[in-house]
């Protein structure tokens, strides 16, 4: 009997240590855990900025992402615009960027003119954040070339005798009446997030996600944290089984007294 409530008190005194130890690796664990990459809700063109005059290949820098990025599309509109009129810059992206070259626009493709460039940040919900750049000129035409005499020919002009004219007496200058039209600044709209769908699709292509690279960091943080782990744990079982032979050297000589 007496043995019996030994081993009853024994395995009691082990329960209680486990349970201890797999709070502390549990505490631990949430402790170091490695924090989550942050983004940002990005949707920025930086250039050409509004009221910007361009010609030939022109590169669309500014910067797209978000948390729960799943795209982005650059497209122009003529102003003024309407719904209807947009149209894709290239093709959509599946990949965020901060601040580098978001697309490259081909304006020997299209009529000389205004336009409004629009960038628009897909979400995985379908939502959206839209930033545009308003006014930007389009001027591929050039100047016709002048005429140049050619070398090695010459013209000769007979000469014609001098016939006396009369100079006319010259009339007082008539006033001249300017009109001048007050100039409206448009404002530019900044970026709108909005709370409906997408309601566009015909604009998205296909969402194909693709991979930037592998990072070697994800791994190594993983295998340091493990080794801290199972270090801890070595550890506390330590520390337990010299509690547990203190515990016991006690009660012996707690018995022997008795």
């Amino acid at each position: 009997m007496r043995k019996q409530r030994t081993l009853i008190f024994n395995h009691s005194i082990w329960l209680i240590l486990i349970a201890l130890a797999v709070l502390w690796v549990v505490q631990f664990s949430s402790a170091v855990a490695a924090p989550v990459r942050q983004t940002q809700d990005l949707a920025v063109i930086n250039s050409p900025a509004s009221n910007a005059v361009v010609q030939g290949q022109v590169q669309i820098v500014g910067s797209s992402d978000h948390p729960s990025f799943q795209f982005y599309a650059i497209e122009f509109s003529p102003e003024p615009v309407t719904g209807s009129q947009w149209q894709i810059v290239g093709e959509t992206h599946n990949t965020p960027v901060i601040s580098g070259v978001l697309e490259t626009w081909d304006t020997t493709l299209i009529p000389d003119g205004s336009y409004t460039l629009r960038l628009r940040t897909v979400r995985l919900d379908g939502n959206y954040t839209e930033a545009f750049s308003q006014q930007v000129v389009v001027a591929n035409t050039q100047p016709l070339p002048t005429d140049t005499p050619t070398p090695g020919v010459t013209t000769e002009v007979e000469a014609v005798p001098a016939i006396p004219t009369e100079t006319p007496t010259p009339l007082p200058p008539t006033p001249t009446v300017s009109i001048e039209q007050p100039i409206v600044d448009t404002p530019t709209p900044r970026p709108v997030e909005t709370s409906a769908p997408l309601q566009d699709p015909e604009e998205v292509t296909s969402f194909i996600p693709t991979v930037t690279g592998f990072s070697l960091s994800p791994l190594r943080d993983a295998c340091l944290y493990g080794a801290g782990i199972m270090f801890s744990v070595f550890l506390l079982f330590g520390f337990l089984a010299a509690l547990r032979t203190f515990i016991m050297g006690f009660i012996q000589r707690m018995r022997r007294r008795t």
